[in-house]
């Protein structure tokens, strides 16, 4: 079986693994919505430069 450090390193890896897998779920969800955004809003300045 498993020594204590071993399941230590398990455990860590498993974390790390998470950590990864939630942030690119949070980057992948949120990234175009922030980027969208952005553009949305260049979009709307142009648009009222062009009318004034």
């Amino acid at each position: 079986m498993f020594e204590f450090q071993q399941y230590l390193g398990f455990l860590l890896f498993l974390t790390i693994l998470t950590i990864g897998f939630w942030l690119m779920i949070f980057l992948v969800s949120f990234l175009p919505y922030w980027i969208g955004g952005a553009l949305f809003e260049r979009y709307k300045e142009r648009k009222n430069k062009k009318k004034e």
